[in-house]
C-alpha cells in the first residue's frame, strides 16, 4: 500500500474510527471522474470530486459528483461576493489547505478545518467512490455518512 494511502486509512480510523478500505490502481491512476468510475465499474455520477477553491481568499472544498462542475458563479452567491473574488486554488494552495496533492484529495483527514460543500446529488447512490490520498486510490462509502464525517452543508453550487 503507498504509504499516503496508508497515512489516509490511519488517520480516518484515528479521527473518525472508520474503516477504510482503499483500491489502489496502476500507476496510470484515475485521471479523470470516468477513468476513476471505469476503475471501480460505478457511475460517473458516484465519483467523488474533491476541488478546492478560494473563495474570497479562503479556501472552500466542494465535493461534487463526478458528472457535474462546479460553478463559480453559483459559488460566489452562495458566499455573498462578487463572482472575481472566487477561482480555482492553485496545487500548492490546495497542498497547504488540505495536506494532499491534487488528484488525491480525500474529502476526509484534511490538513485545517475547510469549510465543506457537498452536492445533493451524491445523496441520491447507496455508494460513492471518493480518494484516498494518491491519484491512485480510492474507496466506497456512503453519501451520508461521508457528508456528516466531512462536516459538510449540503448545497448546489454545480452548473
Amino acid at each position: 500500500m503507498h504509504s499516503r494511502v496508508a497515512e489516509f486509512v490511519e488517520t480516518a480510523a484515528e479521527r473518525y474510527d472508520l474503516t477504510v478500505e482503499p483500491v489502489e490502481f496502476p500507476e496510470k491512476g484515475t485521471p479523470t471522474a470516468a477513468d476513476a468510475a471505469d476503475a471501480v465499474d460505478c457511475d460517473i455520477a458516484q465519483i467523488v470530486n474533491s476541488l478546492v477553491f478560494d473563495v474570497d481568499g479562503e479556501p472552500v472544498l466542494c465535493l461534487t459528483s463526478g458528472e457535474n462542475r462546479v460553478s463559480e458563479a453559483a459559488l460566489a452567491e452562495w458566499a455573498g461576493v462578487e463572482e472575481s473574488a472566487v477561482e480555482m486554488a492553485s496545487p500548492g494552495r490546495v497542498r497547504e489547505a488540505t495536506g494532499w496533492a491534487i488528484g488525491g484529495v480525500p474529502p476526509l483527514c484534511l490538513e485545517t478545518e475547510l469549510r465543506t460543500l457537498f452536492d445533493p446529488d451524491l445523496l441520491t447512490f447507496e455508494q460513492v467512490w471518493a480518494a484516498a490520498g494518491t491519484p491512485t486510490s480510492m474507496w466506497s462509502v456512503d453519501p451520508e455518512r461521508l457528508s456528516e464525517l466531512a462536516g459538510a452543508d449540503v448545497v448546489d453550487v454545480t452548473e
